[in-house]
């Protein structure tokens, strides 16, 4: 999907932006949004910082002729950032939804060429990683949360997105939302309050069935208030059951979020901000509408904290002259015209950059943000293609954006030399269309239209049917569908195993591409899940099997008879499908700037992973978790003056060691995509007492036990001299090196059977 913060909904409804509340799905951009201004000065690069770093830096910010005072204020005395005595003083990390460095169509320039005014400041400031890499499934929930965390999807709770099933007493499943508040319960989308039904599980949930450590935490700790701008899950998500359980069900806010007449402004007023405070801020102080910070799973406690949530109690902290103003100076407001957040979808980076500068120009010097994708048009919710004349306008509109948003920031002395930018994509996506017209066009002198543009909307249900299946079963809607058979049977069943039999000989049609197409490209069940980290710590999430469709098309439950045709294609939907395993969607960016950072530009040469943002971040910052992350520090981005001493000692035999752990561990490093398709081969095989299949899925157990074993290895010494101060053995790391080459070549074998 192109917009992919997709949320489902209520029972019954029928798009695919099927979500409870009605402004702020992630997945279509209502019409009646403001536009985007196209103005605003571009500014590629920062002023020097304030010398000294004076208790303040105050400064008048013009944002298309409205001039605001801001302050920013900083906070050595309370908040501690900055590794080996580097001179951070702010965190900006903002997070994209399907923005492309590369191209997808190799005449029109890609999505960041397109922006200069970002891209020309990553490259020229800092070091740009071409080859970052999402987890599995590849979608917006996992992905971000991943990136927050640096944790997979089986250590954080949500390797299914953006929405999943979990297993009732009945023996079917309810569908649930991956988009939900830190601490909120599922929240299922087929109950009227959201309630889950039989489960007590956190919607984010560790290895160990406890609520995942929160993203915040390491920063409010060190004394810094910590702000989002709809960064997915640290903020009220949904109206319901979010405002009842942070404010109380018998509260004014709750009593506004459960009158239908004023659910609109119930989102307006308290979705999509929030504020963690350090301790003792006065931000978050009762005067201002703080309440209790509550994270009770917290490793070491969480005590003593308190957070702001929604526009309603934010604004007058950030914008105390009056309703907070995007950088076009138009007041935000929903597509109903309630003054407040926006919906996800309203966030381009007029909207998004207004708040997180506002934010950091108001005494919250660290910010997390998302920002809306590019990909869809913001009035219609169509999916457009590569250099289409609105897809063109829009970009033109970000880059101004970044313009007065770097502006704006410079401005306020909030810079290269005292910031740590960080900026990413959640993951690529694959175009579901025709060629463009004409051949030679490239967006920017010539136009692009498109015949098709629109992924295959396929009927799994009907599908299997033609192929003799009736076995009841559930699907978590996708590109990379996720097929829950009901009764939870085990993964030897018959009934399963004819099921995937016929799954893995499926082919249909493509209208958007054209021709007869195999329609899936790999399957997974626990077994390869498991290796993948698509299997939580709620054994009523674990689906039977995980199917890869071709990225052309959208799989769905429905009738078990199709009619003339399982797939159909409308006009007007979504262009741009991830989930997938395909090198444009598993394949992003990284931008990395400020102190400590190495100023490389371009890198092509590091394999990176979602899950190594976070302890990259946290070795830059000089802080520390209190768990221990699935990634690693992408040492080869730092310079050499901010790695600790411990991680320079032996640095070349270390940084083999990550990289090899890298592809052992990433869902799309080496040994995952073997695995993966020793898997597809396992499930599609049909022999005398389904012996090939117990034989590789056998093999599959033992290698994904071996890697375990090994990882669990690696990771110690790494996190040693990461954050340990601890040096690593070289004798030890050579060893644990040649012992993980060796399971990579056994998964590579085990691939080419």
């Amino acid at each position: 999907m192109g917009a992919t913060r997709l949320m489902n909904g209520p029972a019954g409804s029928s798009g695919r932006a099927r979500r409870r509340t009605s402004v702020s799905s992630r997945a279509r951009r209502s019409a009646g949004l403001l536009a985007v201004a196209g103005g605003g000065t571009l500014v590629l690069g920062m002023l020097a910082a304030p010398a000294g770093g004076g208790p303040a830096a105050t400064a008048a910010v013009t944002v298309s002729g409205r001039t605001a005072d801001t302050t920013a204020e900083t906070t050595a005395g309370a908040c501690a950032l900055g590794a080996n005595g580097s001179s951070v003083k702010h965190v900006i990390y903002i997070q994209f939804d399907n923005v492309h460095y590369t191209r997808d169509n190799p005449n029109v320039p890609s999505d960041l060429e397109q922006m200069p005014n970002l891209l020309s400041f990553i490259t020229g400031n800092g070091t740009l990683i071409s080859r970052e890499h999402t987890p599995l499934i590849a979608h917006t929930a996992d992905d971000i949360v991943t990136s927050e965390t640096g944790l997979y999807g089986s250590n954080q709770g949500m390797p299914i997105a953006n929405e999943y099933n979990y297993y009732t007493p009945s023996g079917s499943t309810d569908p649930a939302g991956s988009f939900a508040y830190w601490t909120d319960p599922i929240v299922d989308y087929n109950t009227a309050t959201s309630a889950p039904v039989g489960d007590s599980d956190h919607t984010l949930v560790n290895g160990r069935g406890k609520n995942t450590p929160a993203p915040w935490v390491p920063y409010t700790r060190a004394g810094c208030d910590f702000g989002s701008v709809a960064a997915a899950d640290t903020e009220l998500e949904n109206t319901l059951p979010d405002i009842p359980l942070v404010y109380g069900a018998n509260s004014a806010a709750a009593k506004e979020a459960e009158n239908p007449k004023l659910a609109n402004k119930a989102e307006a007023d308290y979705m999509g901000l929030s504020v963690h405070c350090a301790q003792g801020s006065a931000i978050c102080d009762a005067a201002h509408g703080g309440v209790a910070d509550l994270l009770p799973d917290e490793p070491g406690g969480y005590n003593g904290y308190n957070a702001l949530f929604g526009n309603k109690v934010i604004q007058p902290v950030i914008s105390p002259s009056g309703p907070v103003r995007n950088l076009g100076g138009q007041v935000i407001k929903d597509p109903t015209g309630d003054i407040g957040f926006p919906g996800y979808n309203g966030l381009d980076g007029s909207n998004g950059l207004a708040y997180t500068l506002y934010m950091q120009t108001h005494g919250i010097p660290v910010t997390f943000t998302y920002l809306t994708d590019l990909h869809d048009n913001y009035a219609t919710g169509a999916g457009m293609g590569p250099g289409t004349a609105t897809y063109e306008s829009q970009l033109h509109a970000e880059n101004a954006a970044f313009g007065t948003f770097f502006a704006g920031l410079a401005a306020a002395g909030i810079t290269k030399a005292n910031t740590l930018f960080v900026i990413t994509a959640d993951e690529g996506d694959h175009f579901a269309g025709s060629a463009p017209t004409p051949a030679n066009c490239n967006g920017v002198t010539i136009a692009c239209s498109y015949g098709k543009a629109g992924e295959v909307d396929g009927n799994l249900t009907g599908m299997l049917a033609a192929k003799g299946i009736t076995t009841p079963f559930d699907v978590a809607a996708d590109s990379a569908p996720i097929i829950y058979v009901h009764g939870q049977p085990a993964r030897t069943a018959s009934s399963v195993r004819t099921m995937e039999r016929a799954a893995a000989g499926l082919t249909a049609d493509d209208l958007a591409g054209g021709g007869t197409v195999r329609l899936t490209k790999y399957l997974a069940d626990p077994v390869e899940m498991n290796i993948l980290h698509m299997v939580t710590g709620n054994p009523k999430r674990t689906g039977t099997f995980a199917l890869f469709a071709n990225p052309d098309f959208w799989l769905s439950s429905g009738s078990a008879k199709c009619g003339r045709s399982c797939v159909s294609e409308p006009s007007g939907q979504d262009a741009w499908n991830h989930g997938d395993v395909a090198p444009e969607i598993n394949t992003t960016w990284l931008g990395l700037v400020g102190p400590g950072v190495a100023q490389d530009g371009v890198d092509s040469a590091i394999w990176s992973d979602h899950t190594d943002i976070q302890p990259t971040m946290m070795v830059l910052l000089g802080l520390r978790d209190d768990y221990t992350p699935d990634g690693v520090v992408i040492g080869d981005a730092i310079s050499s003056q901010a790695l600790p001493p411990s991680m320079l000692s032996n640095y070349p035999t270390l940084n083999k060691l990550s990289q090899v752990y890298t592809q052992l561990e990433a869902a799309v490093g080496a040994f995952g995509l073997d695995t993966l398709t020793a898997s597809t081969r396992a499930l599609a095989s049909n022999s005398a007492h389904d012996a090939s299949y117990a034989g590789l899925e056998n093999q599959l157990a033992v290698l994904g036990s071996a890697r375990d074993a090994l990882v669990a290895q690696m990771q110690a010494l790494l996190t040693g001299a990461e954050f340990g101060n601890t040096q690593i053995s070289a004798t030890a790391a050579r060893k644990l090196i040649s012992q993980g080459n060796a399971l990579l070549a056994q998964a590579r074998t085990l691939a080419v059977g």
